[in-house]
């Protein structure tokens, strides 16, 4: 059984995926969670052939049911948690006036409440790491958009600075327990998430995965007594 252990959701492609591999080459047993059932399996099958100790457990992460059997999955694994990644999200634009209340509800569920909830379950389990080594480490994917709202995009960015503000509370509730919460912040990533505005941005001017992932990977090698509490990801040229 792998020494450390973590939760990546989203993990089917993109962020999540590439910080998934990052934690499989840092030797972590790892639990794949996202909504689609066969491109999570494919993900998982790229990381076990590369010699990653993995599982996936597919389900609708902005309901509570699936968020529980997720951890309990991961408890019953791998029985400890080292490393929660709070990486699934969805955006979708509307002017404010169009907001379709599904679409609004979808938004604040998935990049909102189903991180929350996820602390909530996981909770004991990242007390405990943090009890043994001081270190347990939660990382939520936020965005650039969190920082600074962007027009038609204006649910998307609200939760993700509300992503923000909940990061910065759990750092003043949890770190006395240990636990470590990091926001990332990135620009536009090469992402599928990204696909609608690469008509105007080339995929080569964008951030990759992978910058994501070893920002994360710096984090987990930060000693006890240092807390990162967002990274910001601008592309170059941007203005800062």
């Amino acid at each position: 059984m792998a020494q450390r252990a973590a939760i990546v959701t989203g993990a089917s492609s993109g962020i999540g995926l590439a910080i998934a591999r990052m934690l499989g080459e840092e030797g972590y047993g790892i639990t794949l969670a996202a909504r689609r059932p066969e491109k999570l399996a494919a993900a998982a099958q790229e990381l076990r052939e590369a010699g990653y100790d993995v599982q996936d457990v597919a389900g609708p992460l902005s309901e509570e049911d699936a968020v529980k059997a997720v951890v309990a999955a991961h408890e019953q694994r791998y029985g400890r948690l080292d490393v929660l990644v709070n990486n699934a999200g969805v955006g979708i634009g509307a002017a404010v006036a169009d907001i379709e209340t599904k679409r609004l509800d979808m938004q604040l569920d998935v990049n909102l409440r189903a991180p929350i909830l996820f602390y909530r379950e996981c909770a004991r389990l990242l007390r405990a790491a943090g009890s043994e080594h001081r270190n347990a480490l939660v990382v939520n994917t936020s965005s650039i958009s969190g920082k600074r709202g962007q027009a038609w995009l204006s649910i998307y960015s609200a939760t993700k600075a509300a992503v923000i503000g909940f990061t910065e509370a759990m750092n003043k509730e949890l770190n006395a327990d240990g636990i470590k919460s990091t926001a990332l912040c990135p620009a536009f990533v090469d992402t599928a998430m990204t696909d609608f505005v690469k008509g105007h941005v080339q995929p080569s001017d964008m951030i990759r995965p992978e910058d994501i992932s070893e920002a994360v990977r710096m984090l987990l090698k930060l000693s006890p007594a240092c807390i990162v509490p967002e990274i910001i990801f601008a592309r170059a040229g941007e203005d800062l």
